[in-house]
């Protein structure tokens, strides 16, 4: 499975909880469509098909989540 690079999974990450936040406050349908845009490349490259699946993954793909980071190990 291709991986994606942590700062586009961080990018995700924090574009969708922005986005999340936002369509809390006032419900807006753009925040929703948008939402929608933005979870559907994290659930590729996370290589899952639930939004809350992939937020977990990318997470855990993330530098520093794990005991031993391997992120800079060649491949």
């Amino acid at each position: 499975m291709l991986m994606a690079h942590p700062a586009v999974l961080r990018n995700l990450i924090e574009q969708y909880e922005t986005l999340r936040v936002l369509h809390a406050e006032n419900g807006s349908e753009e925040a929703h469509r948008r939402m929608d845009d933005v979870a559907y490349p994290r659930c590729v490259s996370t290589g899952t098909r639930d939004i809350d699946a992939a937020l977990i993954a990318a997470r855990h793909q993330l530098p520093g989540v794990r005991t031993e980071d391997d992120s800079l190990l060649p491949a």
